[in-house]
């Protein structure tokens, strides 16, 4: 590799291979947009623009994060387009070795997701049915979703994908498919199956032909999108006048902080939610630390503040 014209021709035949290996447009022009960027800052670099190494790509991941202000994910995303294009160029033969390899990025600490406490679920799901007939009919389906979600703990992406004979209705389980297309089996609250039960005689008259998706469009009798449920969770905390604003996932992390707040069974609630690793877990330990925390602040003599 002797300069920008060479690094500049080997990018392009680098995003032709891609092209030719069916990587979709959006794949490839994030790829181009990041590798256009670390090149542009090796050709204004001090040193010879062809000198890709180490030294090079610390400077250029300490620029984007310190003077140009890229979030961590950014950072991330912008290291693994340069390493698997280096690593492109080794196999080229046009680097003697891999530049990024064992290089890694400090991670910034994992945020707690938000929570709403039981009270607030109870408001949401045992609200009255609406007046309207079409927004009841709506209703009965959007009670049967959320009560899943928060009786079981599933992904948007496992509750959009479920189809009726995923349910064990004598045995009140249902089979999802999670994250690489990992298959588990989870329990259904009473009253998510109640309300699962109430649901299906509704679904069974909207669906559309052999459709087999539990849930679907009133419209169209086909399976829903995540979007769509996405917005029918706020429009139903909307209802209930409640202020936060919720969708799926939340429902997913008050279901595990509930679960593990009165059961302190991690291992269990790993299973339950589908995680490969326990650590993933483990942040739903801290959220029932900081509860116990404020309960001790709040009722431990020497905690107290005392009363002027």
């Amino acid at each position: 590799m002797r300069g920008t014209r060479d690094l500049d021709q080997w990018l392009s035949d680098w995003l032709t291979t891609l092209k030719l290996a069916n990587k979709s447009p959006h794949t490839r022009k994030a790829y181009e947009r990041d590798l256009r960027q670390f090149l542009s800052f090796a050709d204004a670099a001090n040193e010879p623009p062809s000198v890709l190494d180490r030294q090079l790509l610390t400077r250029y991941m300490g620029h984007r994060i310190d003077s140009d202000g890229i979030q961590a994910s950014s950072a991330q995303r912008e290291l693994t387009s340069i390493r698997v294009f280096a690593d492109w160029l080794v196999a080229q033969g046009q680097l003697s070795h891999n530049f990024c390899d064992q290089y890694t990025l400090k991670r910034p600490p994992r945020p707690l997701p938000g929570m709403v406490d039981a009270d607030t679920l109870n408001q949401l799901l045992d609200q009255s049915e609406p007046a309207d007939p079409k927004e009841a009919r709506l209703w009965i389906r959007d009670r049967a979703m959320l009560e899943l979600l928060y009786s079981s703990g599933l992904r948007v992406s496992e509750l959009v994908s479920a189809s009726v004979w995923d349910v064990q209705w004598g045995n009140a389980l249902i089979t999802v498919t999670g994250k690489g297309n990992k298959m588990r089996i989870v329990p259904i609250g009473r009253k998510a199956m109640a309300a699962l039960q109430d649901w299906m005689p509704h679904r069974n008259l909207w669906q559309h032909e052999d459709e087999s998706a539990l849930f679907i469009s009133e419209t169209l009798g086909t399976r829903l999108s995540a979007r769509q449920v996405e917005r029918r969770v706020t429009v139903q905390a909307v209802r209930a006048g409640i202020d936060v604003h919720l969708h799926p996932h939340l429902l997913r992390h008050c279901f595990a902080s509930h679960l593990l707040a009165g059961s302190g069974d991690l291992r269990a609630v790993q299973e339950l939610l589908g995680h490969a690793d326990i650590s993933t877990t483990q942040i739903y330990t801290h959220l029932d630390f900081q509860h116990l925390t404020r309960v001790y602040d709040q009722a431990h003599p020497r905690a107290r503040k005392r009363s002027s």
